[in-house]
């Protein structure tokens, strides 16, 4: 018998010829002709698992119950035309005019010593915000934090994010692609998002009824860190199911010079998920989740007179440096517990027409320790919990003359609380919300052009419990009732010759988080005092996307964003012109200011296919934020920067299939724009830093191997971030090895 078939791109429908068609067990197999054809013999009756690869494309494995002449078709999609990113439009079966990229399953596992902010900085406008080296967050466009939503496998991540040293309770390794919707598209979601979104998403079960799975080793010369990572699955029909379990553990980090004491981290975590289909229109699925983590935070950011931090702020070397290598992790450092359980059904009603239930359980536990007198640093100065329920309705139906729309009822409840271990005043206030929202989005789609226009209702009552700043002191009770309308429309226009064009505009308001109202107090893991408002108004945000695409012959591929982004009462954390003395120490101060905003920005991102084997890829992004209110530049806004890479992929080299090396580089300029007054410091200069990545793939009879060699800062450049809050007492990570290996089965 005979296996035979036709090897296309998925987006374009063009053969692909020289693709390599292998059987797992076997040593023989075929390659595609100039036409994409391929031909396999002497193939028994039996079952197998086929492998498809081909350089700059995913590579395919399909599980085939052989019984006679087989013949097929095999689609490919495209892996990394623009700067390891693959472009998707939309979710599943939804039609959108958004602008959003994605990290494939690849590019996650050959960067599985990051976190999900450092992971996804390779995406154009995407920065992140630090706290040292293991606590980051993202930045999109300029926004963070509360502006910025976070779904983990569809839900809205419900945690302690307010703080800057906050990072998202999520492992990205549970995750098959990550995508961020950079546009204005965040209505069917809930949450406080002005714009931009960020989907964590584990992919479907395979439908492969043997155990199979994929595990995943690197090592970090930085650190002296390590991570393992493994995940099983199997489909069968009574249940499908997967766990991925994650265990991570690293070091004091180093700068070019110096040993950064305490900034040790250690991981625990994992995921289950199982699905079920009871017929051909009704599928179920329950996924659990738990994020378990220590992270130290630098000593010495933690001073204890004004003298000293005002010489700490000085100092080349900080003070506590040692000499010496330590994964001790002591204080102050942070504890984090984060669990998810969600299940979700979704019921077919016809072809083009279905409605979903969801529900989600989130409990979020974050512990953070001071450097604290008398013995007592291991009683945590802030402790708080947050349990959260969330229940969703959606309905999506494809209608006549190429209309579809999708809405939704959203409801979810918060209760976050101190919990009376600390012996202090907390940061933050005891507070319960409840949450109420209905969004409908449609679409059309006219030859090719699509429009789309939707609006989002939403209603927020929260009753929050404050302890008064003024002695003596007493509960002050907050009842604040929110109203919100958001809207969206959005046009797309694909032109010929692989050209197109897309325009959106967003309407979104946001609420003043409890932090930004009613802080009060020490933020540890910042190193300063921060102070909020409780007069403060409601965000109005307006933003205008424009985005340009394309190829010239299939040999340049180019990509441009164009934003105007206009925030009325823009919320900020503003430095003030105060260090103050405490008890605990003496810290900078900080407090939540308001003030009209605009963001203007782009991002640039192109590459050139010089030859089948060699391309370069470029991206370069802007962004200006500015207070139109004072007439003063916006403080903590990313610096502008520039990327370049040099790629090259050898098909075979010895027993080495796709064999590819790259050479990159990376130049973040000084943040110019921001006055010298702004700050406790001067923003630090520009920095260049170049890196190197070696990968290959072997098959083996059973195994597929997937190795890779990445080198950061290969001239362990000594430099400063300006987005990192450490900045202030110490130098950014030197030169750091990485080596993995991915095996899948």
């Amino acid at each position: 018998m005979a296996v035979s078939g036709l090897v296309k791109d998925v987006s374009t429908g063009v053969a692909i010829s020289y693709a390599t068609i292998s059987v797992k067990g076997f040593s023989s197999g075929d390659v595609t002709d100039s036409l994409g054809f391929f031909h396999l013999e002497s193939i028994c009756v039996g079952e197998y698992h086929i492998v498809v690869n081909h350089i700059g494309y995913e590579t395919q494995e399909l599980y085939l119950n052989i019984a006679g002449d087989t013949a097929m078709t095999v689609f490919l999609e495209r892996n990394s035309q623009l700067l390891d990113e693959v472009e998707v439009i939309g979710q599943g079966e939804e039609v959108t005019t958004q602008e959003s990229h994605s990290l494939n399953s690849e590019s996650i596992a050959q960067n599985s010593d990051k976190n999900l902010a450092t992971m996804i900085e390779s995406i154009s406008g995407v920065s992140v915000i630090k706290n040292g080296s293991g606590i980051s967050k993202p930045v999109v466009h300029g926004l963070y934090g509360n502006r910025l939503s976070i779904l983990n496998n569809g839900i809205a991540q419900s945690g302690q994010q307010w703080g800057i040293d906050h990072s998202p309770e999520i492992d990205p390794l549970i995750a098959n692609i990550i995508t961020v919707v950079k546009g204005v598209g965040a209505l069917e979601y809930q949450g406080s998002s002005l714009g931009a979104v960020v989907l964590v998403e584990p992919r479907k079960i395979d439908r492969e009824p043997h155990l199979n799975g994929e595990g995943r080793y690197f090592f970090e010369s930085n650190g002296l860190g390590s991570g393992l990572n493994l995940e099983l699955q199997q489909h069968r029909k009574l249940l499908a199911w997967r766990v991925v379990g994650t265990l991570k553990k690293s070091g004091d980090n180093r700068s070019s010079e110096y040993f950064l004491r305490n900034t040790g981290n250690q991981e625990a975590n994992i995921a289950l998920q199982f699905e079920k289909s009871w017929n051909r229109k009704w599928f179920s699925e329950l996924y659990f989740s738990s994020f378990n983590a220590e992270f130290g935070v630098l000593r010495g950011s933690h001073i204890g007179n004004l003298t000293d931090l005002e010489e700490a702020l000085e100092r080349d070397v900080p003070f506590f440096t040692e000499d010496n290598f330590s994964y001790s992790i002591g204080s102050p450092y942070q504890k984090v517990n984060h669990h998810l359980l969600k299940f979700h059904t979704k019921y077919s009603i016809s072809e083009n027409q279905w409605f979903g239930i969801t529900y989600a359980g989130q409990y979020n536990l974050r512990k953070e320790f001071d450097v604290r007198r008398s013995g007592r640093s291991d009683i945590p100065a802030l402790s708080l919990k947050q349990i959260s329920n969330f229940i969703e309705v959606k309905y999506q139906n494809s209608l006549a003359r190429n209309w579809e729309l999708r809405g939704g009822i959203q409801i979810n409840q918060v209760d976050n609380t101190n919990l009376p271990e600390t012996g202090i005043l907390p940061l933050i206030p005891d507070y319960t919300a409840s949450d109420y929202g209905v969004f409908s989005i449609v679409t059309k789609t006219i030859d090719k052009t699509t429009i789309e226009f939707g609006g989002r209702y939403d209603f927020e009552n929260r009753n929050v419990a404050a302890i008064s700043v003024s002695v003596p002191r007493k509960i002050i009770r907050y009842d604040n009732d929110f109203l919100n309308l958001s809207a969206l429309g959005g046009v797309k226009h694909e032109f010929g010759k692989g050209w197109e064009a897309s325009y959106n505009i967003g309407y979104a308001a946001r609420n003043p988080e409890v932090n930004e109202l009613y802080s009060n107090g020490l933020h540890q893991g910042v190193s300063g005092i921060e102070e909020g408002d409780p007069t403060l108004n409601k965000e109005i945000s307006v933003k205008n996307t424009l985005s340009i695409k394309g190829n010239v012959k299939d040999r340049l591929f180019f990509e441009g964003l164009f934003y105007y982004h206009k925030i009325d009462n823009y919320i900020f954390l503003n430095p003030q012109d105060e260090i103050r003395l405490t008890i605990r120490g003496a810290f900078p101060l900080f407090k939540y200011e308001q003030t009209d905003a605009r963001l203007i920005g782009f991002d640039l991102a192109a590459t050139y296919q010089a030859t089948e084997r060699f391309n370069v890829t470029g991206k370069y992004s802007y962004l200006n934020g500015y207070d139109v209110t004072n007439h003063l530049p916006l403080v903590y806004m990313p610096s502008n920067n520039l990327y370049a890479g040099l790629n090259y992929q050898i098909p075979d080299l010895g027993k080495l299939q796709n064999v590819g090396f790259q050479i990159n580089s990376r130049f973040v300029s000084e943040q110019k724009n921001l006055l010298p007054s702004q700050d406790f410091v001067v923003p630090p200069e520009s920095y260049y830093l170049i890196g190197l990545k070696v990968s290959a793939e072997k098959q083996l009879p059973k195994l597929g191997l997937n190795m890779f060699v990445r080198a950061e800062n290969l001239l362990n450049e000594t430099y400063r971030d300006y987005l990192n809050r450490q900045r202030y007492f110490a130098d950014d990570l030197g030169f750091n090895l990485i080596i993995g290996m991915n095996i899948s089965f």
